[in-house]
């Protein structure tokens, strides 16, 4: 939506930007000076001790000298609670007692048709909320209790369950009032391509809501209860409220976890970040079902500039961290790293908590490898470099792969850090050396 010029100009100009960040950060008051509009906290974008984040009210601008994080108020409330550009510019300006001008008539349809679809979708959580305490539910409860879950975390983490009924949800959707059309477009039902009645997305299956940034309900994901299900978890469709490949499981408890100082940990799935949220890890968040999107990536270094990136010790886990690695190469940089975490095989971190206990899944997160460590065990593990060519042969890859760094300065880390490797697994008269 386009704005009248001058407007956000004087939004800006009406609430000191200090006033807006100060809810989110202790401010350092003997290295700020508060008369001249100047202050200093530590960065609420990155974890750190030091106050080397710095807010001008004379300029309404801020940047952190750690993690390069920067912007006016807008982007903060944007960076910091999630929110899209308008959805920013609406808190300021009711802060700021201005009235935002009325949208154009598309972008008002656009605002609308996500509010009638939110209905849907908060109406659909509080009704399988309801179904986990039924008769139908019980083969799902003695699930959750055998996974460590007790009322307290159904309750904490809004688990609920869908019976295996082909209209329950849709039925008790359309006695609330709800059309079949925005139930179905809101992905909770499916319409058959020969025109029958519709039928519900979701069946037979123990339901974890996903919230976006907004902590507002925009998808499901499904876990089956037949073993012989065709997947073992469903999500969502793409709705206009909803793209898995641009959100992130748990995501509202993370950022304020992570804010708080604590890690944000990537893990695999739903179970995964229950299981490390309940053992005390609170900025645990997963993907939705896929591979790490670029987006996703983005939006974890929004949170934290070093997300550590636990996976299942498995082969899969294996191959999901290689493609990684190429992923985030491109994107990485100061403020924009990674560490990776490598449960022991065939365990997930449920598992690892349940058997040793938070300390053993602690122990490895403090270990967290860097992801420069990655690239060089993907190169080299398992492989003899007992000729001339096999050498050339690796030092061509990483020279490759450290290539695709956009940052000068990291690239030149990397290529030091891989240097040293390469010492050592060489010797000084190995041969030639990686380099940019």
């Amino acid at each position: 939506m386009s704005l009248p010029p001058g407007f956000l100009d004087e939004l800006r100009a009406r609430v000191p930007i200090s006033r807006v960040i100060g809810r989110k950060v202790v401010w350092d008051l003997r290295k700020s000076n508060q008369a001249r509009g100047d202050w200093w906290a530590p960065c609420p974008f990155h974890q750190e001790k030091s106050a080397s984040f710095h807010c001008d009210d004379q300029k309404g601008f801020y940047y952190c000298f750690g993690c390069q994080a920067k912007g006016d108020a807008l982007t903060f409330l944007r960076e910091s609670d999630g929110l899209d550009f308008m959805e920013a510019v609406r808190v300021l300006a009711a802060e700021a007692g201005m009235t935002v001008p009325e949208p154009d008539p598309r972008s008002r349809e656009r605002s609308d048709r996500r509010d009638r679809l939110l209905e849907v979708t908060e109406a659909a959580l509080r009704w399988f909320r309801l179904q986990l305490q039924t008769a139908a539910a019980a083969e799902a409860r003695d699930y959750l209790a055998r996974r460590g879950l007790d009322r307290a975390a159904e309750d904490r983490f809004e688990i609920g369950f869908a019976p295996d009924s082909r209209h329950g949800l849709i039925r008790a959707l359309r006695e609330k009032g709800l059309d079949e059309e925005r139930i179905v477009e809101a992905g909770m039902a499916i319409r058959p391509d020969d025109g029958g009645a519709a039928y519900d997305r979701f069946r037979g299956r123990i339901i974890f809501p996903i919230r976006d940034g907004r902590d507002r309900v925009i998808g499901f994901g499904g876990r089956a209860m037949d073993p012989n299900a065709r997947a073992k978890y469903l999500n969502s469709p793409e709705t206009p409220l909803f793209d898995k490949g641009r959100n992130l499981y748990h995501l509202g408890p993370a950022r304020a976890a992570v804010a708080k100082g604590q890690p944000l940990v990537v893990a695999e799935g739903y179970m995964d970040v229950i299981a490390l949220a309940r053992a005390g890890f609170e900025g645990a968040v997963a993907p939705l079902g896929t591979a790490i999107t670029e987006d996703q990536l983005r939006l974890m270094w929004r949170i934290s500039p070093e997300p550590i990136i636990a996976l299942d010790g498995d082969a899969a886990g294996l191959r999901a961290a290689q493609r990684l690695i190429d992923l985030a190469l491109p994107m990485t940089g100061p403020g924009q790293a990674l560490r990776f975490v490598l449960l022991p095989s065939g365990q997930d971190p449920d598992d690892l908590i349940r058997a040793q206990g938070p300390g053993a899944m602690r122990a490895l997160l403090d270990q967290a490898r860097p992801l420069v460590d990655l690239l060089w065990s993907r190169e080299t593990e398992g492989q003899r470099f007992d000729s001339p060519e096999r050498k050339a042969a690796l030092d061509r890859r990483l020279q490759e792969a450290i290539a695709r760094i956009p940052d000068e300065l990291t690239r030149r880390h990397y290529a030091e850090e891989i240097r040293r490797k390469r010492w050592e697994l060489f010797g000084k008269r190995g041969g030639s050396e990686a380099r940019t």
